[in-house]
């Protein structure tokens, strides 16, 4: 203990030293005892703390990460979806304007067949007043050359061969100069 009483350099030991480094040890074994236990717990429930934080962020991630995988499938569900509803809208309209041309060329077909049945009967009209109008014109030429009246059967005969004549083309009327 000699080389503690006395000097040792630099650092001079004397009791204030030993005092100091005995307050020193025991302050140490204080710490020890009762400061550094819970400093390592709280920085252990830290360290948990944080690890756990780590592991509910990496849950978030993943349930994040799949939440986008199923909104990503619902939007291409849907781009399908709103494509095939396009699809049948367009064949509907395709098809609707089918029927309507159908419908339009029907009418259109019906109003010609229409027209020309209209301009049939006229003709048969026209072709029933033109022959009676010569056999009027017959009957008086007749009456005027042979300068009496017929009866009803040479009328009727007179009438008829005119009108052969007339639709064969082969009437005298035509023939000559006038």
């Amino acid at each position: 203990m000699l080389f503690l009483a006395g000097e040792a350099g630099v650092i001079t030991i004397n009791g204030t030293v030993i005092v100091e480094l005995i307050t020193f040890l025991i302050m140490l074994a204080i710490l020890a005892r009762y400061v550094y236990p819970e400093i390592v717990k709280l920085a252990e429930a830290r360290q948990q703390a944080v690890a756990q934080q780590l592991k509910e962020a990496e849950l978030a991630r993943a349930e994040a990460e799949q939440r986008l995988k199923e909104a990503q499938a619902k939007l291409e569900d849907a781009r399908k979806t709103a494509q095939s509803v396009i699809d049948a809208a367009t064949k509907s309209g395709e098809q609707l304007r089918q029927e309507l041309k159908q419908k339009a060329e029907e009418e259109s077909k019906r109003t010609v067949d229409a027209a020309k049945k209209e301009i049939e009967a006229e003709r048969e009209r026209a072709v029933q007043s033109v022959r009676s109008e010569v056999a009027n014109l017959v009957v008086a030429a007749t009456e005027k050359v042979i300068g009496e009246t017929l009866d009803d059967d040479k009328h009727r005969t007179l009438i008829d061969r005119a009108i052969a004549e007339v639709a064969s083309g082969n009437g005298s009327s035509g023939q000559g100069g006038s």
